[in-house]
Formats: structure tokens, C-alpha cells, sequence
């Protein structure tokens, strides 16, 4: 039974939980995937901090509460909204929920991601099929969803964004993680075609490509690469805030994040 504590709002679209202090007027409004954790909560705190009402979504209603929870105790604004991005419908309910709240969408972020190591004798069909729909499907589907909402931000003050989790995988294409690597190259080039077609809109888009950061996800890598050896979410953050820093003069299509000590033994990751 999941407890909601004072504070906080709960009803279901299928399940939305709505802070009290997140008021439904204004100035700049962000939409983060996977946002209960790890980089994505990383870049929902810089932006809500940076005056961002956020829109935080994730698959686990008790991880994505307490995430949530963590921006509201900062007076920060939030809104939180359990979606699994496998499914379609659920993203485009999604990108709906955050313009009944927030009534604006000026930065975009598809931080939702899954990555499963095999090689390439043992690959499965239903993981190759779950890759491509969190990390490439959902990623298409909230930017269909959410480009009017970004073009008319980047009409008005020339700076919305979208912002595409890839990685560095996406570039080195390493052993064993073959199709996760297709996936995040898929979305380096998406995101250059999207670049290319929001010209003169006021969007920029940019793939982030990290190597290891110390997240959850990154578990398995762990034992050869500590935690404190991989980039952090916080610095992950500080790249979005960098992005949105720069003039709309200056696009950024690709950004490679990679560790300094990086090399064969860690597949360049």
C-alpha cells in the first residue's frame, strides 16, 4: 500500500501525484523521462532549481513519490506522473498531463533508458524489442507529442531545447552491448534530423552521449570501474545547464561526456 505523505496531491491518470506547491502558472516548464533517479532526477533538481516548473516521470510509483518528494521539500515545483514509456498511449498521456499542468513545455528532456548486456548468440527477442521501445519508441513518441508545445516557447524567447539521452555507447559501439549501442546510435541521428527540421523555430537539440556514470544502471560495470571513478549525474546536469546557457546562436547536436581514464579495458566507456 503506497502511502502519500502531507503535502502532496494524489489522484490517478492512470496515477498522478501533483505538489501543492507546484502552481499551474509558469514562466519556463520542463518534462523529464525517467526522472525518479540517477541522471534524470540530476537534471530535474538543476532545472526546477533554475526556477523550472518540472514534470518528473517514472515506471516505479514508490521510487517516483520519493523523488518527488525530495524536489518539494526544496520549494521546488513538481509534478510527478507513473507512466511506462513501452507503451504509447501512456507517453502521449504523459506529454497531455504536463500541458494540463504547466500549460508550457521549454525543455525537453528523453532521459528513459534500459540497457541489457548479452552477446550476440544469446540476444532476446523481448529484450531487444524492450530496448527499442524505452529507449528509441518513447524518445520519438514525447517528441512528436511535445514538438508544438517547444515550438511556440522557442517562437517567444528563441531558447526551448529537447534534450536526447544517448550514450557513449551509441559512438564506440562496444562488445555485448550491441543493440543497446544501436539504440543510442539511433538516437544520435534522430536527433540531428530533428535539429535540422526545428531550424529557424527556436528548438535546439542536442544527444547526450556519456560514458559510465555512477547510477543505478551502471551496477554491473562496478566492480571494474568503481562508482567513484565514473562521471556523476550532477555532471550530466551541469551539461543541460551549459546547453541552455549558450546563445541560439550556437548548436550543439552531439555532446561527448567521457571519462579521462577511459580506454580498451572498459571499452572506451
Amino acid at each position: 500500500m503506497l502511502t502519500v505523505p502531507p503535502g502532496l496531491i494524489w489522484h490517478r491518470l492512470p496515477l498522478v501525484f501533483i505538489l501543492r506547491n507546484g502552481a499551474r502558472v509558469a514562466k519556463r516548464a520542463a518534462l523529464v523521462t525517467g526522472g525518479s533517479g540517477g541522471i534524470g532526477l540530476a537534471i530535474a533538481r538543476r532545472l526546477a532549481e533554475n526556477g523550472y516548473a518540472v514534470t518528473i516521470s517514472g515506471r516505479r510509483e514508490e521510487k517516483l513519490l520519493k523523488a518527488a518528494e525530495s524536489l518539494a521539500d526544496d520549494d521546488l515545483k513538481v509534478e510527478a506522473v507513473v507512466a511506462d514509456v513501452t507503451s504509447e498511449e501512456a507517453v502521449v498521456e504523459l506529454v497531455a498531463e504536463h500541458k494540463r499542468q504547466w500549460g508550457r513545455l521549454d525543455c525537453l528532456v528523453n532521459n528513459a533508458g534500459i540497457g541489457i548486456g548479452q552477446p550476440l548468440d544469446q540476444i532476446q527477442a523481448k529484450h531487444f524489442d524492450l530496448q527499442i521501445a524505452v529507449n528509441l519508441r518513447a524518445l520519438v513518441v514525447a517528441t512528436r507529442e511535445s514538438v508544438d508545445m517547444l515550438k511556440k516557447a522557442g517562437g517567444e524567447h528563441g531558447k526551448a531545447l529537447i534534450v536526447n539521452l544517448a550514450s557513449l555507447a551509441g559512438v564506440e559501439s562496444p562488445p555485448w552491448l550491441s543493440v543497446y549501442g544501436a539504440t543510442k546510435a539511433a538516437v544520435i541521428g534522430f536527433s540531428k534530423s530533428t535539429q535540422k527540421e526545428l531550424v529557424g523555430t527556436g528548438v535546439a537539440v542536442t544527444a547526450l552521449c556519456p560514458g559510465f556514470v555512477a547510477t543505478d544502471m551502471t551496477e554491473f560495470a562496478q566492480e571494474t570501474v568503481p562508482a567513484e571513478e565514473m562521471m556523476q549525474p550532477e555532471d550530466i546536469a551541469e551539461a543541460v545547464s551549459f546547453l541552455l546557457k549558450v546563445s541560439p546562436a550556437c548548436a550543439v547536436p552531439e555532446l561527448i561526456m567521457a571519462r579521462p581514464v577511459a580506454g580498451p579495458d572498459t571499452q572506451g566507456m
